[in-house]
């Protein structure tokens, strides 16, 4: 049986988009057609045997020392297969002598080029195959063999392989010249496998070779298990015996779709995948590049975004763009707080640290000959994020992908507005619209929700719509790293041991990102208890206490923390469905009845279940303010108004048993006016960038953000459209901007 599942999807859009697109000799089409074959015909040797390598061989890459040689030989035993050294059984027996004595016969640059035609000059399948440190060096022959093989590599811990490396008496590796130090060779060494591996292994400290042989085989089977990381809606009915069983996605689809069609949200099927104690511990001395990229190659299948893949995108998403090299540092405030900084990116909030990746994984995740319109809805910071964020795609995935974010008017404060519009860019626009952030997201879901004005833009315009708030799956996902980062912080500057629990106390309004600390725990970081913190819209807090989700006669109101004036919190159902035993009946029963009546209630049992992991309060714009004076006064440090309002419910709700992390979302310049009034300046009536080198003079902490500063240079003067708070006219300004981008 042939495997398309997987690229079904795909090819059914790239011939939607073929019927109406005037695409009579569009090359890249059929390319992209003949690439969804050939995978499924990969995927069909996949599944042809009942043995796990089948015709493909098992190449276990790594730095010398890695034990390679070791694990090969379990696995072969486990298997039953072949096993194949590269250098034992090719190398030597093709020289005629041991690779140490070719290596001083022939000098470095000389010995890769022997090797590589060593290899190149050899073929089998069904096997298991240790290369050297160095094969991954020579890339003819790294293709050779990749083409017939899944490359696992085996990432051992650096003072593992330096001890081995000594006790193997070996003091001279490939590569290694007079006064080069073993480490940082070594170091040097792993560029090389990062464009090269299909799955790894990640091993922690100490693991046995029969430990990782078991890992290798289960990596092995994830790669080639490839519908078994699928996705459902949070409104999926799960079929009775008998009946058939509804479609699910992968994450390339989700990610693609960004709302599912019945109108709930895309969440795993099964549950996160979860890191032992160890491979965290090893976690503790990496970047936040490299625990990204562990963390969210556990997340998404290799069948959806291949690894070495993703991880440039990462090195891309968390590169030059971010003004600090830690990407999400965590400072200690006082006490038991700290405090988890997110604003260190090009737009200062915490939705850079999704939003700089997750344009990459949707241009990556969409066929080529179409065009995609992504809507986002904006309480302030999302905005600006998401226009930069897609901005910074390469020009031909500029040139399908357009987008278009819907503001509430008066909803925002002025540099959030200024930023938003100056961050427009030829293929992204900014639209004010007269009414609150609940209406702007409300009306993209309804234009989702509406097949015949889609299937009209697909039909006259070949563009398919999308999303970028954090109701698409691709959005949320990377706000889970920042979360374990943090803990990790917390151990590697010694103010915990792991195993320590924490709290957590996030300003919350769509319950996103808060969500993303609780699948954090589902990791395996040990957070004990969620705090949320509502400012003066505390439907959630309300809820939290009582499990009554009740809009009914609550009017939104504008306050200093405009990115959580929000009444429904679109993520809250990803989290019920996950305390309902993904229950997709009631979730469509609870949200439905919101929609009509405005309100539900749970059932007692789900919120003592809720009530396990959360509590929550509200704060006052007085406490707020105060806040941000008092901390000023005490620490030197000035917290944004979001961060204040998370402060006043952490100083409220903790019992200090344990620490208590702080997540600042955004930098406090966005929030100038509100600033200076906290701290009794008296010169409010400023421009923007005069506010914020008057707070600069301050000399506080965080310092002042050069990057927000240079823009506000920039945005005084740009244009944009304000629109009336109705579902039609946002139809109309869409198909609008459809006709300017790709007509």
């Amino acid at each position: 049986m042939l495997h398309f599942n997987r690229c079904q999807h795909l090819k059914q859009i790239t011939q939607k988009c073929f019927s109406f697109i005037h695409v009579k000799t569009d090359k890249h089409a059929q390319l992209y057609l003949s690439r969804t074959f050939a995978l499924a015909e990969l995927r069909k040797s996949c599944h042809s045997t009942h043995s796990l390598v089948g015709d493909k061989n098992i190449i276990l890459m790594g730095l010398p020392g890695a034990g390679k040689t070791t694990v090969g030989r379990i696995i072969g035993l486990k298997l039953g297969c072949c096993v194949i050294d590269v250098d034992d059984d090719i190398l030597e027996k093709t020289w005629n002598m041991s690779v140490s004595e070719k290596l001083q016969d022939v000098g470095n640059e000389q010995f890769l080029e022997e090797e590589g035609k060593a290899v190149l000059n050899f073929s089998t399948s069904g096997s298991v195959i240790s290369l050297t440190g160095s094969n991954p060096m020579h890339d003819t022959s790294m293709w050779h063999l990749k083409k017939n093989g899944i490359i696992v590599y085996l990432d051992v811990p650096l003072i593992d392989i330096v001890n081995r490396l000594e006790l193997m008496k070996i003091d001279r590796i490939v590569g290694q010249n007079s006064g080069t130090a073993m480490i940082d060779l070594l170091k040097f060494r792993r560029q090389y496998y990062k464009k090269w591996y299909d799955t790894r292994v990640f091993c922690e400290s100490g693991a046995s070779p029969e430990e990782v042989a078991d890992k290798v085989l289960n990596e092995v089977k994830r790669y080639q298990d490839v519908d078994s990381e699928t996705f459902i809606s949070t409104r999926h009915i799960w079929p009775k015996d008998g009946e058939q069983k509804v479609s699910t996605k992968f994450f390339s689809e989700a990610v693609i779709e960004g709302l599912a069609s019945d109108g709930g949200l895309f969440v795993p099927e099964k549950e996160f995948p979860k890191l032992n104690c160890g491979e965290w511990k090893r976690l503790v001395g990496a970047t936040y590049i490299e625990r990204a990229q562990i963390l969210l190659e556990k997340c998404i299948h290799p069948a959806d975004i291949p690894a070495a893949r993703l991880g440039k995108m990462i090195e891309t998403a968390y590169g030059e763009n971010f003004v600090c090299s830690k990407i999400a540092p965590v400072r200690h405030l006082s006490g038991n707080q700290f405090i988890l900084e997110l604003f260190y990116g090009p737009t200062g909030s915490f939705k850079d640290l999704s939003l700089q990746l997750m344009p990459h994984l949707f241009a990556h995740c969409i066929p080529p000959s179409c065009n995609y319109m992504v809507l986002v809805a904006t309480s302030g910071d999302t905005g600006s994020a998401v226009l930069n964020g897609f901005s910074n795609l390469n020009k031909n995935d500029k040139q399908r992908i357009a987008v278009a974010t819907f503001f509430p008017e008066n909803g925002i404060s002025d540099f959030q507005k200024a930023q938003i519009i100056g961050s427009q860019e030829e293929n992204g626009w900014a639209m004010g619209v007269k009414s609150d952030f609940d209406f702007c997201q409300t009306a993209i879901k309804r234009i989702f929700k509406d097949s015949d004005f889609t299937g009209f833009l697909t039909v006259e315009y070949g563009t398919i719509l999308s999303s970028a708030n954090s109701i698409n799956w691709g959005r949320l996902l990377p706000q889970v790293v920042y979360h374990a980062s943090a803990y990790l912080d917390l151990v590697s500057q010694g103010f915990i041991s792991f195993g320590s629990p924490v709290d957590v106390c996030i300003p919350t309004g769509n319950f996103g990102n808060i969500l993303a600390a609780v699948y954090a725990k589902m990791m395996g970081i040990p957070i004990r208890k969620f705090i949320c913190a509502s400012n003066q819209n505390h439907v959630l807090t309300d809820f939290i206490k009582t499990g009554h989700y009740d809009l009914r006669e609550r009017k939104l109101a504008q306050t200093f923390s405009p990115a959580i004036d929000i009444l429904k919190s679109s993520n809250l159902e990803r989290h019920l469905h996950l305390l309902a035993n993904k229950d997709g009946q009631l979730m469509t029963k609870l949200f439905n009845q919101l929609e009509e009546q405005h309100h539900f209630q749970i059932e007692k049992n789900l919120v003592e279940k809720l009530q396990q992991d959360f509590v929550a309060d509200w704060c006052s714009e007085g406490e707020c303010l105060a806040a941000i004076h008092s901390t000023y006064n005490n620490f030197g440090y000035i917290l944004d108004p979001h961060t204040a309002v998370a402060k006043v419910v952490t100083d409220r709700m903790q019992d200090k048993t344990c620490p208590v992390i702080v997540t600042s979302t955004a930098h406090y310049s966005k929030f100038a006016p509100a600033i200076m009034q906290a701290l009794k300046i008296q010169e409010i009536n400023q421009t923007s960038s005069s506010q914020l080198y008057l707070l600069g003079s301050y000399n506080a902490l965080p310092p002042l953000h050069e990057a927000l500063l240079e823009r506000t240079k920039q945005q005084e003067k740009m244009e944009y459209q304000v629109c009336a708070a109705d579902v039609n006219v946002l139809k109309s300004h869409v198909e609008k901007l459809i006709q300017n981008q790709f007509i």
